[in-house]
Formats: structure tokens, C-alpha cells, sequence
């Protein structure tokens, strides 16, 4: 299935989420803690904090205080990799995973109730 939105259909739509995601119970995430989350639970494991750095291209210590924010809420956990020291794990959790479904969902919802 696919959906063909207009520029102003599609602003609209994540005005929407965005203000769901604000009024609703769960923890409202930044842009940037977003977008970690959606790539450790969209993306294929193992995700470290070096690898999501350079996926977003931003330094470490920025990945470092989202995921210490993101820790808090339960929706990821760091691990150190019993491989290689140096790095650090980013791993999806059960709290992690039903927030992205909620998103998912309410995304789903709120594009279906786009007038066309």
C-alpha cells in the first residue's frame, strides 16, 4: 500500500503525530532522540554509539545524552560488547518497542483521518 500525499497534507500529518506525541501519556522525544530510536529499532542490530553517530552525523557525546535520556524512559539499554571493549551496545527494550508501536499506530490513525 501507498499514499500519496501533497507537501501540505504531509506537514499536516506530522503536526498531528507531533501534537499526539505531546498531549498523550509517553514521553514526548526530541528530533534527535527520535531519530536514534527509530534506527535502533528499524535498523538491523548491533547499533553502537559510534555506528549512530555516524549514521546521524553528529559527535558521540550527542549520542551519549539522548541515549542517557532514552535510558531513563526504558526505551533503550547500553551495554558494553563482550567482544570488543571499546564499544558500547545500544539495545531495544520491551518499553522501547511498544512506544514505536504506539507511533506507528497513531502515524497509521492519523493518516487515515487526513481529508483527501
Amino acid at each position: 500500500m501507498s499514499i500519496a500525499l501533497r507537501p501540505s497534507q504531509a506537514l499536516r500529518l506530522w503536526q498531528h503525530v507531533m501534537l499526539s506525541q505531546v498531549r498523550g501519556d509517553a514521553p514526548d522525544l526530541t528530533a534527535r532522540q527520535l531519530a536514534i530510536l527509530l534506527t535502533v529499532y528499524l535498523d538491523p542490530p548491533p547499533h553502537t554509539v559510534r555506528g549512530l553517530a555516524t549514521r546521524l552525523d553528529v559527535t558521540k557525546p550527542v549520542i551519549t545524552r539522548a541515549l542517557d535520556t532514552m535510558g531513563a524512559l526504558k526505551l533503550v539499554s547500553r551495554h558494553r560488547d563482550e567482544f570488543d571493549k571499546r564499544n558500547v551496545l545500544v539495545k531495544r527494550t520491551v518499553d522501547g518497542a511498544l512506544y514505536v508501536e504506539r507511533l506507528g499506530d497513531d502515524i497509521i490513525a492519523k493518516a487515515l483521518a487526513l481529508p483527501i
